[in-house]
């Protein structure tokens, strides 16, 4: 933001002193004797400001806008009986006619210091009949306008500032606004880098399952090709043949985890139910899923969900000791709510740096909220609420 210019304020002035014209004028101009005629001029200085406000605030934001000091509208300032057009209101009657008084104090003070200041020309231009009437008052005067000069240097380029300031504080948006504009501000760059993530997880899974995964899948035929035709190799040939070709499909199961853990195919290409289903068939614990959605969420949130449900099950299955798991997931109007239960030993303690805080964060990220029961002895379940963002 640019500093605030004298040049600037002072172009404010017409507009100040319309103002107080307009609320002292009538006081004025009033007769001795009011007749019933007259007492209408007593609504004009209630009036006029009121009605001309939204006018007057219009150009105090464009004069403050050429030197970089932007005033965004309030959201209820269309409203008449509003806060801020209340605010808006105090500064054209209350803080205007003071900068205006403030503005005359400085330049009268100015004028001031260059009248005490040449004193002394004074009394050599005028040495008879003039003021001052001796040297030393002559010195006592430009003492006086030396020390008033030091004040003056100092305060009038405040005067801008404070101008700026109190604009902004009484034609902008409250305190209140201007925080919700800024948790609004701060929530949507979240989502921007949440499904920014998301993009990038997408990519990685589509460069690793397009790319590597079908390179090392004809690695592994190409070696399990060799093993079947070459039959005269030399023992150890064939034993290192044997364990490359070994390597080789174990690093494609990997791969294939790793892919599904970065973002599952089948959730993008068939939602959210689909994923799921796969996800419940390969668990080593039979799984009962039921999936009622009427709608497919957003694509963040939905990938939340399937995590969700994916690291629930990863920890029923690696800590819990359960025989049984249970997926619920329902989407309402407002929210989508996941539910994993099972019949474990329990004691999840999601303060434990398990998967279950960062499960907790990504549930965070979309402004969702988790929820972990599980007492010694079980069950435990996992309850996740997240926004129903579409």
């Amino acid at each position: 933001m640019s500093r605030p210019t004298w040049p600037n304020t002072v172009a404010a002035m017409p507009l100040h002193a319309v103002v107080v014209a307009v609320i002292v004028a009538p006081w004025v101009s009033l007769p001795a004797k009011l007749p019933v005629a007259t007492l209408a001029l007593l609504a004009v200085p209630v009036v006029v400001p009121v009605v001309a406000s939204p006018v007057l605030t219009a150009a105090h934001r464009s004069r403050l806008a050429r030197v970089g000091v932007v005033i965004p509208p309030s959201r209820d300032e269309r409203v008449w009986r509003s806060m801020a057009r209340l605010r808006q209101l105090g500064y054209h009657v209350l803080v205007g006619p003071l900068l205006l008084l403030a503005l005359l104090a400085v330049i009268a003070g100015w004028l001031l210091v260059v009248v005490g200041g040449t004193s002394l020309l004074w009394m050599w231009v005028r040495p008879a009949g003039g003021l001052p009437h001796s040297v030393w008052e002559a010195c006592a005067w430009t003492v006086a306008a030396v020390v008033g000069g030091a004040l003056l240097w100092w305060a009038t380029p405040l005067l801008p500032v404070v101008d700026a300031r109190c604009a902004a504080v009484l034609l902008g948006p409250g305190d209140g606004e201007r925080l919700s504009r800024r948790v609004d501000d701060l929530t949507e760059s979240r989502a921007g880098v949440v499904e920014a993530a998301d993009a990038e997880r997408r990519r990685l899974e589509r460069d690793l399952h397009d790319g590597v995964q079908q390179r090392l899948v004809s690695l592994a035929v190409n070696l399990g090709v060799a093993r079947a035709t070459l039959a005269d190799l030399p023992e150890p040939a064939r034993a290192v043949l044997d364990d490359a070709h070994d390597q080789a499909k174990l690093a494609i199961a990997e791969l294939g985890h790793l892919v599904r853990g970065l973002h599952p195919p089948v959730l993008e290409d068939r939602g959210l139910d689909a994923a799921l289903s796969g996800l419940a068939g390969t668990a080593a614990i039979p799984v009962d899923l039921t999936v009622r959605l009427p709608y497919r969420p957003d694509p963040a949130v939905e990938a939340v969900a399937y995590f969700v449900v994916s690291e629930a099950l990863t920890n029923v299955i690696k800590h819990a000791h359960a025989t049984r798991a249970g997926v619920v997931v329902d989407g309402g109007p407002e929210t989508i709510v996941v539910t994993v239960e099972d019949d474990g030993v329990g004691g999840a303690d999601p303060s434990g740096g398990t998967g279950l805080a960062g499960l907790a964060r990504r549930v965070a990220s979309v402004d969702g909220d988790l929820r972990v029961t599980s007492p010694p002895g079980g069950p435990t379940t996992v309850r996740a609420e997240l926004p129903c963002v579409r």
